[in-house]
């Protein structure tokens, strides 16, 4: 029910969708003779278009998110399991071409294929299953299996688990899969969504070393107009918002015992 739940929210609560919603009821109030309320509902609907498609407010929403947690250094002298989380693949494209069709945050599967060659002894665990959104896909597991494999990782070296939705159900199954016991793991997921990551994974007992990737900022952005990408600061925008909302959400359901899970002290 949660997931649905979330699901189902973030139709409505997208930034695309807060737009086309603030100027449908404005062109209802227009219509209505409620001529302030629908000028100020269509002001609010290119405002946030503005902010959020013309700005740099998405690259700064999601700045934190990505400086929350660094990559080991000194890297590990040896790696036990090397964990990586779905939602890197284009699951329709995917199943249907017979492909492993990557997205934006194609560099999850990537990396994992960079730290299973420099650990060779590592198992490969990858975490996914059919989201919500994409009928008639094939599990995710299924689809990273074919490009490991052909990226030249051994079989026996990989571990799919393939029921999984949303991190939530990643960390839940994963630990179930692996058990305590998993020695030294390494988690491969994008950096803006890392934070909440850990948080689950520490919730069911996994103490991973953060690998976070697929960085959405340089770091060094200042706000500003960028009329040069709209497309992709809307993007942007959508996708902090999102992580943001996770992270309030899990926090007050009592998922992570952080709203912003940090940085484990040495």
């Amino acid at each position: 029910m949660f997931y649905l739940l979330a699901k189902a929210f973030w139709v409505i609560a997208q930034p695309l969708s807060i737009i086309v919603l603030l100027m449908l009821a404005g062109i209802v109030l227009l219509a209505l003779g409620r001529r302030r309320l629908g000028l100020a509902a269509h002001i609010g609907a290119l405002s946030v278009l503005v902010l959020c498609g013309f700005t740099s407010f998405g690259v700064l929403l999601i700045r934190p998110l990505e400086e929350r947690f660094t990559r080991p250094s000194p890297m590990p002298e040896t790696v036990d399991a090397i964990i990586v989380l779905g939602g890197s693949t284009l699951a329709r494209i995917s199943t249907a071409r017979g492909v492993a069709e990557l997205n934006d945050a194609g560099d999850r599967l990537t990396d994992a294929v960079v730290l299973a060659r420099r650990y060779p002894e590592a198992r490969i665990v990858f975490s996914g299953g059919v989201g919500l959104m994409e009928p008639g896909g094939e599990p995710e597991a299924a689809t990273a299996e074919r490009l490991l494999l052909a990226m030249g990782i051994a079989p026996a070296r990989l571990v799919l688990e393939d029921r999984s939705r949303n991190t939530d159900e990643n960390a839940d199954l994963t630990a179930a899969m692996l058990g305590n016991d998993t020695g030294t793991a390494l988690l491969v997921t994008s950096a803006f969504h890392m934070p909440r990551s850990v948080g689950l994974f520490r919730r069911v007992g996994l103490d991973v070393v953060p690998w976070p990737t697929d960085y959405r900022s340089s770091g060094q952005e200042g706000f500003g107009l960028d009329f040069a990408n709209p497309v992709h600061n809307l993007n942007t925008a959508s996708i902090a918002m999102k992580e943001w909302i996770g992270l309030a959400v899990y926090h007050w359901t009592g998922r992570i015992d952080s709203i912003l899970p940090a940085q484990a002290s040495n």
